[in-house]
């Protein structure tokens, strides 16, 4: 059965979030954004992590940077080492240095990334490797930056669709995001390239595969401790799927944070210490 472990998450309250301009096909600039609503939905999703009994840390939020709220961007924490985010949009790059110094001043170990980046969006941790996607964000040579930082195997994973821009928004670690074993994900095929799909059919051959309709309301940008898995409300399919498998689902709705392309998983950056 699966078994939760506690985490350590980092996030940020969207205080100056809106949507002024657009860098993802979700992004809309003539769609009102209800800042006070996003706040209210943020904080659900923080208590439910402490309700859970995780610890939640919080980086303070910067006015002008609209999309800091989505914290797993910001860096990728591996056994206590900060690889920074380098953004593909100049309107995100100021979020990665604010990042990179909370986790310094915090006792991580930072590296400014030389490669194009966006952090936990894009590596996502399964078992012994990290999972690794490219072809929107990241560029494929941060992958291999990241494997020297890590001394870790990473899996290069190429997206294929747009509106799954990030790793994280077509696939999700149920189990070993921890970096225990066996691992367990559920992904979207579609969003990945038929080579990406094949290594994912050859390492995860009893994963879960979702349905269009969920992978379609960012379903998949979800969170999981290894028995909970915490998702927007709209992804029914799936909550059931998950729910047979042996998993506890927990609705969390984040629809005006989807209103910038994010999810539970966007807001969320699990902080790693050494093993």
């Amino acid at each position: 059965m699966p078994h939760a472990t506690r985490r350590s998450y980092l996030m940020c309250r969207p205080t100056y979030f809106t949507v002024e301009y657009a860098i993802n096909p979700w992004m809309d600039t003539g769609r009102p954004v209800d800042t006070a609503r996003a706040v209210a939905q943020w904080e659900r999703l923080r208590d439910v992590y402490l309700d859970l009994g995780h610890d939640v840390q919080l980086v303070e939020p910067l006015p002008g940077l609209p999309d800091m709220v989505y914290a797993a961007n910001g860096a990728t924490v591996e056994d206590g080492i900060a690889y920074s985010a380098r953004f593909t949009y100049a309107q995100r790059r100021p979020e990665a240095p604010a990042y990179l110094k909370w986790l310094a001043d915090h006792g991580f170990a930072p590296h400014e990334a030389a490669r194009t980046n966006e952090g936990e969006g894009d590596l996502l941790r399964a078992g012994d490797v990290v999972l690794a996607g490219y072809g929107f964000r990241t560029d494929r040579a941060a992958h291999a930056e990241a494997a020297r930082l890590w001394g870790r195997e990473l899996v290069s994973l190429e997206l294929v669709d747009p509106r799954f821009y990030h790793l994280d928004t077509a696939l999700t670690v149920l189990r070993g995001s921890d970096g225990t074993t066996p691992v367990d994900v559920v992904y979207y095929p579609e969003a990945f390239s038929p080579a990406a799909q094949e290594v994912l059919r050859s390492r995860f051959p009893d994963a879960l595969l979702a349905a269009d309709e969920d992978a379609a309301v960012l379903g998949l940008n979800a969170v999981s401790d290894g028995a909970h898995v915490v998702h927007t409300p709209a992804a029914v399919r799936l909550a059931a799927a998950l729910r047979e498998r042996g998993y506890e689902p927990i609705g969390v709705d984040t629809s005006e944070l989807l209103l910038g392309g994010g999810g539970a998983k966007c807001c969320t950056l699990e902080l790693r210490t050494a093993p």
